[in-house]
């Protein structure tokens, strides 16, 4: 027997959740949210947050209520055009109004208030030396919720949505999307007047295959592949105290290619990220609010675009992905940065002679060269260095390299301003969809596609 829904939301990640509020609030619809991992606290295991161990489920950190995000650090970044860009779809001001409506809804249901809000002669001095050593530094708005926090949060925000009306479905994965209908594995369907698809990034690639099914266009975006590097924090902490999670582009000076800063987890800890599917054992950083560590971790990615006649970005990255996994031996693999720059492979003696002690263990020494391409190595050692400038000792011989870091892109389905798709009434929101690569934006396309659904509905959207 089918289920039925006037908008059948598949995903409950931050796209899901928030497009799942503006219905409630703002109509009588009946919204259904079906969802293929488990709810917020089922999700969370203190073990895997940041001792990295292999035992737990990788859908419960990649899928399940809250998304992939929420499990990482949690961090929200108020600009919107870091993690994807409004602009676009909505022009500046409205832009704005999203970021600020994502912000008062995670504090609403729990959210930490005290905002890092870097401004000041600490920050221009900052920006001057990043500027100085060819570096820019973003100055950012940011709050972090926190891995051990985000249960909590977004319990809440789960419970709020189940009070206003709103069901939701768990642990049930959809086969495939129709027009007015959703098919799940075991047989089951969900017949429905909308469908909102925002699967997250675990969902990209079926939601790709199933663009393509539908003849929906799509288009490939650019992946990053690069490291997450791990140093004492007592190196970061002045630029820490500044910026909680500083963002620096650079320009390499070889091959002229961008590279970028991104997700730092001062005082965290380094995390195995699973792709059971593909194969792939990545690594990932969390930040919690309660334990921490003497490191400090980020991701040092290279920005890689293809055109023909391999386009697919998406599918060079899990095979560099892969092809690391094989030397780690179903594990990431580490290495000093000293190893890195003399050609050879790191041991366990290496690494211990060094000042970093790794907070991930579940690891294989290695040579990152044997996996990634020449010139995304010679991209990381040159960025590495050039950051040194800014922040002394982040290229130390003993900095620790793991890898595989990569963050693939979505296909970036085509859609409307509403974010409707050709097939009329199935919209789409979130990383899921090509539309964004961070929990505000994704939050926001959300909020917009919601609109969308209302727009049609003949209902007021703002």
């Amino acid at each position: 027997m089918a289920l039925k829904a006037d908008v059948a939301i598949v995903g409950a990640g931050p796209a899901g959740l928030f497009a799942a509020l503006e219905l409630a609030e703002k109509s009588r619809l009946k919204v259904l949210v079906v969802e293929q991992g488990k709810a917020p606290r089922e999700r969370f295991c203190p073990e895997q947050s940041y001792k990295g161990c292999a035992k737990c489920s990788p859908c419960n950190v990649l899928s399940g209520v809250g998304g992939a995000g929420t499990l990482s650090s949690g961090r929200l970044n108020l600009r919107p055009d870091i993690g994807g860009n409004l602009y676009p779809l909505v022009g500046e001001a409205e832009a704005w109004r999203l970021v600020k409506r994502v912000d008062e809804v995670f504090l609403r249901y729990g959210s930490p208030s005290f905002l890092y809000n870097p401004n000041g002669p600490d920050v221009e001095e900052l920006e001057r030396r990043a500027a100085a050593a060819g570096v820019k530094f973003i100055p950012i708005s940011q709050r972090e919720i926190g891995t051990d926090n985000a249960p909590a949060v977004i319990q809440n925000f789960m419970e709020d949505l189940q009070r206003k009306g709103v069901r939701f479905l768990l642990q049930q994965r959809v086969r495939e999307i129709g027009k007015g209908f959703l098919k799940l594995d075991g047989g089951g369907e969900i017949n429905a007047k909308y469908l909102l698809i925002a699967p997250g990034r675990s969902g990209q690639n079926w939601l790709a295959e199933e663009a393509r099914r539908l003849g929906i266009p799509t288009r490939h975006e650019p992946i990053d592949l690069g490291v997450r590097v791990e140093v004492p924090a007592i190196i970061m902490e002045p630029v820490a105290r500044i910026s909680r999670d500083p963002k620096f582009h650079i320009y390499t000076k070889k091959y002229d290619d961008f590279v970028r800063t991104f997700c730092v987890n001062h005082r965290g800890f380094v995390c195995m990220e699973v792709y059971e599917e593909d194969g792939i054992v990545g690594v990932n950083g969390h930040s919690m609010q309660t334990v921490q560590s003497q490191n400090t971790n980020f991701a040092f990615l290279v920005r890689v675009a293809l055109t023909e006649p391999l386009e697919d970005t998406s599918a060079y990255g899990r095979t560099i992905a892969k092809q690391t996994t094989l030397l780690g031996g179903g594990k990431p693999l580490i290495q000093r940065l000293g190893d890195l720059v003399r050609g050879r492979r790191s041991t366990w003696d290496r690494i211990e002679k060094g000042n970093v002690n790794p907070t991930l263990m579940t690891v294989t020494p290695g040579d990152i060269a044997m996996a990634y391409p020449h010139r995304v190595v010679t991209d990381i050692i040159e960025g590495l260095e050039r950051l040194d400038n800014v922040i002394p000792g982040v290229a130390s011989s003993s900095t620790l390299l793991y890898a595989p870091e990569v963050k693939v892109s979505a296909n970036r389905i085509y859609t409307n301003k509403d974010l409707e798709t050709p097939v009329e009434n199935i919209f789409v929101a979130g990383d899921g969809a090509g539309l964004s690569r961070g929990i505000v934006i994704a939050a926001a396309t959300g909020i917009i596609a919601a609109r969308g659904i209302l727009k049609k509905e003949g209902l007021p959207a703002a």
